[in-house]
Parts: C-alpha cells; sequence; structure tokens
C-alpha cells in the first residue's frame, strides 16, 4: 500500500500585532505534546485495496459481512413489506431478493464501478416513497393482503424502474462528477459523520428493544475485540488479528445461544407479541416460508405498473441515495487504504447505481441500493480494505438468496444483536468523517462554522421531519402534488443529503478563493483531478480497471 507522509504545505499566516494591554501568547514549548502529521491514506490496516489475506481468512471475512450487511436487510423488510400488505411469506422472499441484487450490484462496483471494497445494500432512503404508495391502496379494494401487497409491489417496481434513470443520466452525463470537484475536506467532514451518525434509529434504539440480548452484545463486543487481544499477545502473535477480524462472529455465536437458551426456557412466554419479535430466536414463521430454491427472476411478481406521479415521488429517494453514497465512497477510501475517489470515479459509480437500482425494479426488490455503512465500519474494524473479501461476500449473498432456508435461518437472529454491532460500525465511520478535517485549517472560524451548521442541521433537520412523521403519520410536506410531498420528505429526512447541500452552498459561497488553503484545496484537488501532471499518480493504482476490461470500456466511462 502506497503511503504519503507529505501534505502540500500551506504558508504559515502572516503574524497581527496583538491588541493594546494584551500581552501576546507565548510559544509552545518544544517537546510540550505531540504534533500528528496528517496522512493523506489511512496506514493502520493489514491489507489495503488490492492486497489479500489467505483465501481462508477470505472466506470467514466475508461471511462476515454477508452477515453485516443482513441485519440492516432484514430491518427495512420489517418496515416495508408489512406496510404493503405482506406476510411471512412474502417478507422472505423479498429478503431473498434484496440479497440477490445487492450480490450482483456489490459485484460490479467493485469490478467496473469505484472498484472500492464496498458494499451496495437497500437503502432505508426508499422507505419514505414506499411507504406513501402503500398509503394508497386501501385494503378493501383487493380481495386478500396478498393481492395489495402484489399489487403495491408492482406499483413500486415501475418507479424503481423509471427513477433509475436520473442515476444514470447524473453519472454518465458526468453531471455528477462536476459536481464533485467542488468538494473539500471542510465539506467531507460533517458529510461522513452524518453518514454514521445519521443512522442511530437502528442503533441503541433497537439495542433497547431487547436490553436482555442487545446490551450483552455491545459490551461482549467491546470487550473482545478491544481488551482480549492486549491481555492475549503474549500467548501467540496470531491471537491480535484472531480477535480483531474474527470476534464479531464468536459474539454473535454466543449470545445467539444465550437468545435460544432464554426462548427455550420460557421467558418470553408471556411478554407482549412486539417483544416476542425482537427477542425469540424460533421465528419459524420466517423459516418455514421461505422456499428451499426460489431465483429472483425479472417480474416474478407481475408487470410493472407505471405512474407518474409514483415515479416522480421515488426519484427523491434516488437522488437522496447518491448523496449518501458519495460519502459513503469518502469513507471506504480513508478505511480501505485508499486515496479519496476522484471525479471521474464517482461519476461511473453514480452511473452504476442506477443501473443497479433499475435491477432492483426488475427482480421485485421494493428499495433500491446505496453503499452499506455498517460494511464500512467493518473494513476499519477487521483492518482488512481488502477487494477480494467483499467480491467473496457476494457469493454468499446469491447463494442465501437462491436457498432460501438457510438464508432465512440466519435472518432469525434477533435484530438487537445486529444493532449492538451496528453501535460499533457506525461509530468508526463518523470518526472517519472527523479524520477528514486535518486536510484544513481547524483554527479558522469560517470553517468551523461550516463543519459545525451543516453537522448539526444534518442530524436535527431529518430527526424534526421523523419526529413529524411519527405523529401525524405523513411528513410535514403537504401538497396537492403527492410526488412533490414525496420528494421533499425523502431529501430532508436525510442527514447526509442535508450535510452536503449545506456544507456545499456554504463552503463555495463564502469567499472559497480567498480560503482555498484552509479549505485543504491544495491537499484534496489533485485527488479529484484527472489531467496528468495535476492528478495524482496513485489515483490509477486504486480506481483503474483492469487492462482487459479497460480495452473493452469507452473511454468517456473510464
Amino acid at each position: 500500500m502506497g503511503e504519503m507522509n507529505h501534505q502540500p504545505g500551506v504558508p504559515p499566516p502572516v503574524g497581527v500585532p496583538p491588541p493594546m494591554g494584551m500581552q501576546p501568547m507565548m510559544n509552545a514549548p518544544v517537546g510540550a505534546g505531540a504534533m500528528h502529521q496528517p496522512y493523506e491514506q489511512f496506514n493502520q490496516l493489514n491489507y489495503c485495496v488490492h492486497s489479500n489475506p489467505s483465501w481462508v481468512q477470505v472466506a470467514g471475512l466475508a461471511f462476515l459481512h454477508y452477515l453485516v450487511m443482513l441485519g440492516s436487510t432484514v430491518m427495512l423488510v420489517s418496515i416495508i413489506v408489512p406496510a404493503m400488505g405482506g406476510g411471512p411469506g412474502e417478507k422472505a422472499r423479498v429478503i431473498q431478493a434484496f440479497l440477490f441484487v445487492s450480490g450482483i450490484n456489490t459485484l460490479l462496483q467493485t469490478l467496473v464501478g469505484t472498484r472500492l471494497p464496498t458494499v451496495m445494500n437497500a437503502s432505508f432512503a426508499f422507505v419514505v416513497p414506499v411507504l406513501s404508495i402503500a398509503r394508497q391502496f386501501n385494503t378493501n379494494d383487493f380481495e386478500s393482503n396478498h393481492e395489495r401487497f402484489v399489487h403495491t409491489m408492482r406499483a413500486t417496481q415501475g418507479a424503481l424502474i423509471v427513477a433509475s434513470i436520473l442515476n444514470m443520466i447524473l453519472g454518465y452525463s458526468r453531471a455528477w462528477g462536476a459536481f464533485a470537484k467542488k468538494f473539500s475536506p471542510v465539506i467531507m467532514t460533517p458529510v461522513v459523520c452524518v453518514v454514521g451518525l445519521g443512522l442511530f434509529q437502528i442503533g441503541f434504539p433497537q439495542v433497547g428493544k431487547c436490553v436482555e440480548i442487545g446490551l450483552p452484545m455491545l459490551i461482549l463486543a467491546i470487550v473482545v475485540q478491544q481488551y482480549a487481544p492486549l491481555y492475549f499477545r503474549h500467548i501467540h502473535d496470531r491471537t491480535t488479528f484472531l480477535f480483531e477480524r474474527y470476534s464479531l462472529l464468536l459474539c454473535i455465536g454466543i449470545v445467539w445461544a444465550f437468545a435460544a437458551i432464554l426462548t427455550a426456557a420460557g421467558a418470553y412466554n408471556h411478554v407482549s407479541l412486539k417483544t416476542q419479535q425482537h427477542c425469540r430466536t424460533d421465528k419459524s414463521f420466517l423459516i418455514s416460508s421461505a422456499p428451499w430454491i426460489k431465483i429472483s427472476y425479472p417480474f416474478h411478481w407481475g408487470p410493472p405498473i407505471f405512474t407518474a406521479g409514483h415515479s416522480f415521488g421515488m426519484m427523491g429517494a434516488v437522488l437522496v441515495s447518491s448523496f449518501e453514497s458519495t460519502g459513503a465512497h469518502f469513507a471506504t477510501a480513508r478505511l480501505a487504504g485508499a486515496t479519496p475517489p476522484p471525479a471521474h470515479v464517482l461519476t461511473r459509480s453514480i452511473g452504476l447505481q442506477g443501473i443497479g437500482i433499475f435491477l432492483a425494479g426488475l427482480c421485485g426488490a421494493p428499495a433500491g441500493s446505496s453503499v452499506s455503512v455498517e460494511n464500512i465500519g467493518l473494513l476499519g474494524l477487521t483492518k482488512v480494505g481488502s477487494r477480494r473479501v467483499i467480491q467473496i461476500s457476494t457469493g454468499f449473498m446469491i447463494f442465501f438468496s437462491i436457498f432460501g432456508k438457510f438464508g432465512a435461518f440466519f435472518a432469525s437472529i434477533p435484530l438487537p444483536i445486529f444493532a449492538a454491532i451496528y453501535c460499533i460500525l457506525f461509530g468508526i465511520v463518523a470518526a472517519v468523517g472527523i479524520s477528514f478535517s486535518q486536510f484544513a485549517n481547524k483554527n479558522s472560524m469560517r470553517n468551523i462554522y461550516i463543519i459545525g451548521l451543516s453537522l448539526f442541521l444534518g442530524i436535527s433537520i431529518p430527526q424534526y421531519f421523523a419526529e413529524y412523521t411519527a405523529s401525524a403519520g405523513r411528513g410535514p410536506a403537504r401538497t396537492n402534488a403527492g410526488w412533490f410531498n414525496d420528494i421533499i420528505n425523502t431529501v430532508f429526512a436525510s442527514g447526509p443529503t442535508v450535510a452536503l447541500i449545506v456544507a456545499s452552498l456554504l463552503d463555495n459561497t463564502l469567499e472559497p478563493r480567498a480560503n482555498e488553503n484552509d479549505r485543504g484545496l491544495s491537499w484534496f484537488t489533485p485527488f479529484l483531478r484527472r489531467r496528468k501532471g495535476y492528478s495524482d499518480p496513485r489515483n490509477e493504482e486504486f480506481y483503474s480497471y483492469p487492462i482487459r476490461v479497460h480495452d473493452l470500456v469507452p473511454h468517456r466511462f473510464l
């Protein structure tokens, strides 16, 4: 992994005499404190993008990545499928469809997209438009809930297929790349922070729904992954990497077994149905409803229904998923030991993400895809940023999407176990966002203002929209145009989107040229450019296509 310890220097500020009566501050004595030099690449990884561990380790880590993304998939399905009128059988089928589409999209992104180790998974950004579509179909208008579910699914598929065209246009027209060239460390700091912090609803709030399972998982994961290596490293050097890379698998197995014991002992026999759904391990309705073998083929729910209002509303979610994925790609590059993704790489990834959303609409997955934030955190936790690990994990996704009984078995893991893991992984991603501030002037009041306001609004505005929706049953935007309501309610319910809009607007309008050095552009610009002599040579190392693929793809799409 190439590293570069040098950061383009910023000329020292010209001294300004202190006001009358104020004594100038004395310089800190040499050696008074450690000065940590900025690193353009994260240098505490065991494996970066193009270096690979042994095949045995690759298989273990790939399975762990599959488990981590499975939890958020089940959470999303548990929200949208009941609202669409589906039961356990439909829920199992939708999980299979999501796994299949995620496997295909992830493989495409690692091969011809960003080529970063990113897992593409179903995005929560699509919840608002999907629920809006579901509310428009009354159960009384159908003979059964299953018929209502199928009709809602077909309408959702049609909206996804049409909305995916927006991503393809933004990506392959290079419009997204032109927008990305306006980025700076001042913008990326709050955006990446909110990429992690914005998902706090599926963190500890979900742990609290079954504290006796979720809290032990959280504590055990911290102890085994962080403290155990300190006490066992003197036994053998291999114990350290075993705890770092496979501690989550061990902890999941232990707490899952503990939850099974509680279930078998009758601890949840006389509690509310909601508590049983979160705590019990014998979710037989999911396993029994899943088919042994089922391949997600195009239009297996029937031909899609195309409606202009639904399609325009879904475009808001497509745009939000693009914003979120852009911030997530920067976090992935950091934790995979790569340089920040150039503009042309981001634009081709957004175009390919549009193809992935189109595929979701074809195969009956009622939500588009974006970068899985939890899997980004897992890269940092295991210190393995290998692209091969993610590519092998797509094999697990596709395998368990076809053999439904086996996939449903792992999907029956209590959700508070996953939520406890997400508390750690989302926190890592948020901290990565903070690390981008090392390349900007942290003593600039301008930068402090932009970062602080963007970070606060990126958390506060979506929280207002979430609370309003929870109390009123719909978002704050209420006009006669339902598609417009869906766009507004979706865009401003996304923390990364709000943070990116606010930070980009402020950073590019508050004297941007006069503050180029303070903004960190001397460090950032070489990575975003592509022209020879101006771009960083390491970009080709991490983001160029393999030779054979490079020869087949038109130059404008490279």
